[in-house]
């Protein structure tokens, strides 16, 4: 999100977080802070093998309330992070397609806030492909986890009939833009409509 009026718009539909893209490579890249902020969301920063002191400038700047990390951040660069970030919520990303994918999250347990599993494709995220959901059957972790993926507007009933005992919310991304990093307000909202978990990225 980086367009002002669309993240007002984005905000009245009462979604719980929404995510600003701090990797130069991709093409919803916030390259300077939007005119408005929302206030009523959590402010979620993403983040690719960025540098500690980076993400603090962000999360002070931005005033972050998470900070989600897409890279190869190994556990002992999140602990650091942690300290320096103390108020901030942490998610890890990973690119999962099968079973075995998940063992990567195991390192991490008891480190971060919450896991985000995502489609294993050739960008680091925003594939806009979804992964066999039922791999996630042998999640288990006790970290909650967001559910990412080509999640797209024709998936509510998919959605609404997927069950796991750590399920945070699914992260709404390419599939509900009318460009990179400007969502469709009309699609997320009948979306919204019939879901309870309400997270946008």
């Amino acid at each position: 999100m980086r367009d002002a009026d669309n993240i007002r718009a984005v905000e009245t539909l009462g979604v719980d977080w929404m995510g600003f893209i701090f990797w130069p490579h991709s093409s919803r890249y916030v390259s300077q802070m939007p005119t408005y902020l929302p206030e009523t969301c959590k402010r979620v920063g993403v983040f690719v093998d960025a540098t500690l002191e980076e993400i603090r400038d962000k999360v002070t700047d931005y005033r972050l309330d998470i900070i989600q990390l897409h890279g190869s951040e190994p556990p002992a660069y999140i602990r650091q992070l942690r300290r320096d970030c103390a108020d901030a919520k942490i998610i890890k990303a990973f690119n999962i397609k099968t079973a075995a994918d998940l063992t990567q999250a195991e390192a991490y347990e008891d480190t971060v806030d919450f896991f985000l599993f995502d489609t294993k494709g050739k960008s680091v995220g925003g594939n806009g492909e979804q992964f066999d959901w039922d791999v996630l059957r042998h999640y288990n972790g006790q970290t909650p986890f967001l559910l990412s993926g080509g999640i797209g507007p024709d998936d509510a009933v998919r959605i609404r009939d997927f069950h796991h005992p750590q399920l945070a919310g699914f992260d709404l991304n390419s599939r509900f833009e009318t460009a990179p990093a400007l969502k469709d307000i009309q699609k997320l909202k009948a979306f919204l409509y019939e879901q309870n978990q309400q997270t946008v990225r």
